[in-house]
């Protein structure tokens, strides 16, 4: 019967629906932090309910993230907002950071959720559904200390051989994309900031400046009710620039900067592919010089071939996937904005307009007195 559970205003072939709402702060004698509520709807046999609530904060998530990072090193996993924030943008734990980060980590899960792979991960499962303490004890059964030392040391080492010797041509291709759209992307999330930063102050000086003509039409009987009428005008763009700049903050600034985290986690499986490539070009040239022990290298030569294989494909399939949905989002994001700006400039151009015409009406009424005996 479970597996027949379905939700409302959800496609059919989806099985998993996350939630991350409700911030809460927590205040100790060593640190404060905000945790989130994590709710997931599932029509998943193998989970065992189809509702489940925890609390999660951002170690957590980090967390969750390594570990699919440790068990899927070529899958391209959804970034995380970083844990601290750049100075004069917003306060730390202010409610627009906390919002901000929360719609993140919302996206975050939900991308692993809609994700063929890592969506059947089982830790990702234990972060949906286990309460805090079996959380902190799973925690602790990860890899010890000489386990991540052995694994730094060996990417270590590939790094300082050089570049990969028989680096397939399609993944240079890819790094070669990857270093191009990071350069555009972090040159777009620069300029759409500097935009955002100018349009606040023009708006702040809106404030401002429509008041100003109501107070002089006190003193000037002659022109009050055009100076009153110029003041609405000005309140009503500035209602406008408040809504576009609303636009910006929640559509434009989030994506392009999830993509700017996109690009350094590209960067990232690319080397991770290229340090099992390296491992593999290591033994093949061991097994070159050496003349015994010629049957103990062939079969790890063998095995590493398959993981090379197996990395490979996995990234190859995914990049396809990463492209498209990249492409769909800004698609969507830009059209989204240039929706925005021509509501905003038809807005407007209609308020001043109908400003316009009235004073006319006036002049003509004005006209009309002046000629009569």
């Amino acid at each position: 019967m479970i597996n027949q559970y379905k939700f409302e205003d959800e496609p059919e072939l989806k099985d998993l629906f996350i939630t991350v709402d409700d911030p809460e702060s927590h205040i100790t004698a060593i640190e404060t932090f905000i945790t989130y509520r994590v709710v997931t709807k599932t029509s998943r046999g193998e989970f065992d309910s189809s509702e489940y609530e925890v609390r999660r904060r951002y170690q957590d998530f980090l967390w969750l993230k390594s570990k699919l990072e440790e068990a899927h090193p070529t899958l391209i996993i959804p970034p995380l907002p970083e844990k601290f924030i750049m100075k004069g943008m917003v306060e730390r734990f202010s409610d627009e950071f906390i919002e901000t980060r929360r719609k993140a980590l919302h996206k975050f899960l939900n991308r692993i959720a809609d994700h063929p792979t890592l969506t059947f991960n089982e830790d990702f499962k234990i972060f949906l559904t286990a309460q805090a303490w079996e959380l902190s004890s799973h925690k602790k059964q990860g890899p010890g200390l000489l386990s991540r030392m052995g694994q730094t040391v060996r990417a270590v080492a590939s790094s300082v051989r050089g570049g990969v010797k028989n680096r397939p041509e399609m993944f240079t291709e890819m790094n070669d994309y990857v270093e191009t759209f990071s350069q555009k992307i972090n040159v777009l999330d620069k300029i759409a900031h500097r935009i955002y930063k100018e349009e606040r102050e023009y708006f702040n000086e809106m404030k401002e400046y429509g008041p100003i003509h109501t107070l002089w039409s006190a003193s000037e009987e002659d022109i009050a009710d055009s100076l009153k009428g110029v003041a609405s005008c000005i309140d009503k763009c500035c209602k406008a620039t408040e809504k576009r700049m609303a636009g910006l903050s929640e559509n434009l600034l989030p994506i392009l900067h999830e993509y700017v985290l996109y690009s350094d986690i590209l960067m990232g499986v690319l080397k991770r592919r290229d340090q099992i490539q390296g491992e593999l070009d290591s033994r093949v040239d061991a097994l070159a010089n050496k003349k015994t022990e010629k049957d103990l290298f062939s079969e790890e030569i063998g095995k590493l071939e398959d993981k090379v294989e197996c990395a490979n494909n996995a990234l190859k399939a995914d990049w396809d996937r990463w492209k498209q949905n990249m492409q769909c989002d800004m698609r969507s994001t830009f059209t989204n904005v240039a929706e925005n700006n021509l509501h905003y400039y038809e807005e407007c151009l209609a308020t001043w307009e109908s400003f316009l015409a009235s004073q006319t009406v006036d002049l003509h009424v004005e006209e009309d007195s002046e000629e009569r005996p």
